[in-house]
């Protein structure tokens, strides 16, 4: 960006400073708490809902400048759907992999049917840094059969691609979601909480 258009006119503190505290909160299990206090210890005052909107103002720019960077994905798919809460609502957050644990895609859902398992195969064929999938490998729910055929049909997804609903091949993604849940837990912070749905 030109320096007339500089994303960081008005704000109190350096870019450097902000740039870092965003992807400590991006990177690791920390909270705005936990960077509030890393920053006073540091001789630097700005309180957590400070921290906050930085993260919402700055981290979907780096997402958008750091996508041409990635390296392609493999062709071979590892889908998998876990609860997180967004805001004071449960959602289901669907991720895929490739087989070396590389994200390529994710999306959130209030539902875990057919229509959001065949949102989510266009989400990814939407992606830049993937390579088309031969096979994608889930767990047994019902709704990955018939999305994976009418996405096939409608030619979303390529004519070869075949569903692998093999439990260790989803191993990968399981273990990434501890991760996600992880993190997830670490960066609620003032969130309502609520009794998640029922069924996992």
């Amino acid at each position: 960006m030109g320096q007339n258009k500089s994303p960081f006119k008005w704000r109190h503190f350096e870019p450097t400073v902000i740039l870092l505290r965003v992807r400590w909160y991006c990177r690791y299990q920390l909270s705005y708490r936990d960077l509030e206090e890393m920053m006073r210890e540091r001789g630097l005052s700005a309180d957590h809902v400070t921290i906050y909107r930085w993260v919402q103002r700055y981290a979907p720019e780096i997402n958008k400048r750091m996508l041409s960077h990635l390296k392609m994905g493999g062709a071979s798919y590892r889908l998998d759907e876990t609860y997180v809460m967004v805001g004071s609502e449960w959602k289901y957050l669907y991720r895929a992999v490739d087989s070396a644990g590389n994200t390529i895609e994710f999306m959130f859902s209030a539902r875990r049917d057919v229509p959001a398992a065949k949102r989510f195969f266009k989400k990814l064929m939407r992606a830049d840094h993937r390579r088309l999938p031969f096979s994608i490998g889930t767990d047994k729910h019902a709704s990955y059969p018939e999305a994976l055929a009418t996405s096939v049909q409608e030619e979303v997804l390529p004519s070869d691609c075949k569903l692998r609903r093999v439990k260790y091949l989803n191993n990968v993604i399981e273990q990434d979601h501890r991760a996600v849940r992880r993190r997830w837990r670490a960066s609620l912070v003032l969130a309502a909480r609520s009794t998640p749905p029922s069924g996992r």
